[in-house]
């Protein structure tokens, strides 16, 4: 009987470190698997980690997990997978919430709690539009976003592009004296100006 942990994390600038340390209460587990940079929206059984986890669990071993909605997509891809494990006689312990067994009160609060997941993630699915949406609107008429940014990238745009390849035709300069003049990489101005070929820097 094995103990067996289950992480994941949305993006890549997250760690598992809070996670494992929730779960561990101070022991070791027997085998840990994750997905890190792993949406949610991916269903449970395709997620790598994931993967490998159903096929390495059996009867009688404990699988620990930060929360419901690390066992699946939606509620129904929760509950399935949830089914799926305990038929496979696998306990389930869910942080902050214990013991899950194959019973109809137990088959009746992973329904809930997957239910309340789902929503919530609709709920943030909803809020990251609509503040989307805002900063498109304050971006097309102030030249700026709601929080101050001059784009909706990660990054804001340094420079046109237009601009970059007029001035190095205008003043005939090289890709390495226009990469100076607007503090861009060689290769950024060579995209911006459209060059396909090698040219002398």
């Amino acid at each position: 009987m094995s103990r067996i942990a289950y992480y994941r994390v949305s993006s890549k600038d997250q760690t598992i470190a809070s996670q494992r340390a929730a779960l561990s209460n101070g022991k070791d587990f027997d085998q840990e698997f994750s997905d890190e940079g792993v949406s949610g929206a991916i269903i449970a059984a395709k997620r790598p980690g994931f993967a490998k986890m159903l096929d390495y669990v059996r009867k009688g071993d404990t699988l620990f997990v930060y929360a419901v909605d690390r066992l699946g997509r939606d509620a129904i891809d929760v509950q399935t997978t949830v089914r799926d494990l305990l038929a496979k006689g696998v306990t389930l312990e869910i942080h902050g919430v214990g013991q899950l067994a194959d019973t109809p009160v137990g088959r009746m609060m992973i329904a809930l709690m997957a239910q309340m997941a789902e929503i919530e993630r609709q709920r943030i699915i909803d809020r990251t539009a609509a503040g989307r949406e805002v900063a498109k609107a304050a971006l097309a008429s102030t030249g700026k976003t709601h929080k101050g940014k001059t784009s909706l990238g990660g990054r804001p745009a340094k420079t046109n592009p237009a601009d970059v390849k007029e001035w190095r035709i205008k003043h005939g300069k090289s890709l390495a004296e226009t990469a100076e003049h607007f503090k861009l990489s060689v290769s950024t101005v060579k995209r911006h100006c459209g060059k396909q070929t090698q040219e002398a820097v």
